[in-house]
């Protein structure tokens, strides 16, 4: 009996953990450059005596999706999208070096070529500062040129967006940023980026909900056999209590 209920309550569980990870994919369906979440779990025994027959359901190391999204042009000078494996390198919140897929940058009021949300972008030689009173491209390469705003003014090579094209899969921080197992990674010369665009999030949202209306289904599936343990259990009961 008690196998029964070790069995269902550990599926209810994994299936409520995946029903999370499912609405916060599609709660990033068109957030730039988020990559899906993906869930995985593996079944580890229940230790202790007369247990030994007994296995929980418990979530591994929960890996990305690494499809692309699609690529939509913007013609935004600061819009980029990087190509094949390339990522952007921005300083997270806590100082470390991250990478991201989302390239719309912008300039902060201070001169720093800033994402979206506000991180700093990495260069070549850090932070990239951009010169007042001047419009900023970046070439498929990386290269960011600033040119005066003034008549005939010259275009000035500020620097170089850091991009990385790491070997092994990256780690998704609970910043939403993603790191190197290892620490941070050298910068790819070889990465390319195409400039005026944007790369879209990779979650497909008809498939994601179909995924939730199938994990929704498998919960009440496993509710429903706890319940026929439970009459189970009951009708045994009764049996036992009239001997």
């Amino acid at each position: 009996m008690d196998r029964m209920i070790y069995l269902s309550m550990s599926g209810a569980k994994a299936t409520m953990q995946r029903q999370d990870t499912l609405a916060h994919n599609l709660a990033n369906v068109s957030t730039t450059g988020f990559r899906a979440q993906l869930a995985a779990f593996r079944a580890v025994p229940v230790e202790g005596s007369g247990a030994s027959t007994r296995v929980y359901a418990l979530e591994t190391t929960p890996g990305y999706d690494a499809t692309p999204g699609p690529v939509s042009g913007t013609g935004r000078n600061l819009d980029v999208a990087m190509k094949d494996n390339a990522w952007l390198a921005v300083q997270a919140l806590d100082g470390t070096e991250a990478y991201t897929r989302g390239g719309s940058l912008d300039v902060s009021a201070d001169g720093n070529l800033v994402t979206r949300t506000g991180l700093t972008v990495l260069g070549d030689g850090g932070p990239v500062q951009v010169p007042p009173d001047t419009e900023v491209s970046i070439s498929p390469d990386g290269t960011i040129t600033a040119s005066s705003t003034a008549a005939n003014g010259r275009p000035t090579t500020i620097g170089r967006l850091k991009l990385v094209t790491p070997e092994a899969p990256l780690t998704r921080g609970t910043d939403g940023l993603f790191r190197g197992a290892d620490g941070e990674l050298d910068a790819d010369t070889n990465a390319r980026v195409q400039d005026g665009a944007l790369e879209g999030s990779n979650v497909s949202a008809v498939e994601t909900m179909i995924s939730m209306i199938t994990a929704a289904r498998q919960f009440e599936a496993q509710m429903k056999i706890l319940q026929t343990a439970e009459s189970d259990e009951k009708a045994a009961a009764q049996l036992l209590s009239m001997c």
